[in-house]
């Protein structure tokens, strides 16, 4: 399902091979939140989705847990920043933003999807969906 709507709406993007369950839940382990099911689905599929230079559309697995583990805990960025530990970010712009899924009472409870601005710290809402965003963010009406 997912490597076909991508490719319906964007052109450019590879994927791999799917992630491993007990990786899919070492996220729920490590980050103490249940995956929403469109990126588990996603996930059970491929293990991220990258273009051509093997920048990633959606982060792998790993990436997903050590870049939120790195923000959650990172010393420097509690006097900053904001707490991350409301958000689970699975995707950069490459600038230095993220977008990620609000975590509310632990969990997450919706699909919207907000970015992370790293200068302001503010959290703006872009997308209703994985889908949403992820044909927004390729062809240009999401931008950051």
């Amino acid at each position: 399902m997912w490597r076909s709507y991508i490719q319906s709406v964007t052109r450019g993007y590879h994927f791999k091979e799917p992630a491993d369950p007990s990786d899919i839940q070492q996220i729920q382990k490590e980050l103490h939140v249940d995956l929403p099911q469109d990126l588990r689905t996603l996930f059970n599929e491929t293990n991220g989705v990258f273009d051509e230079f093997n920048c990633p559309l959606i982060w792998s697995v790993d990436q997903i847990i050590k870049d939120n583990l790195f923000f959650r805990n990172f010393e420097d960025y509690k006097d900053i920043y904001m707490p991350f530990d409301h958000l689970l970010f699975f995707s950069d712009t490459g600038t230095g933003d993220l977008f990620g899924y609000p975590i509310l009472n632990g969990q997450i409870q919706r699909g919207d999807i907000f970015v992370w601005d790293h200068e302001s710290d503010s959290r703006t809402w872009v997308a209703s969906s994985l889908k949403d965003f992820i044909e927004g963010w390729t062809n240009g009406r999401i931008s950051i």
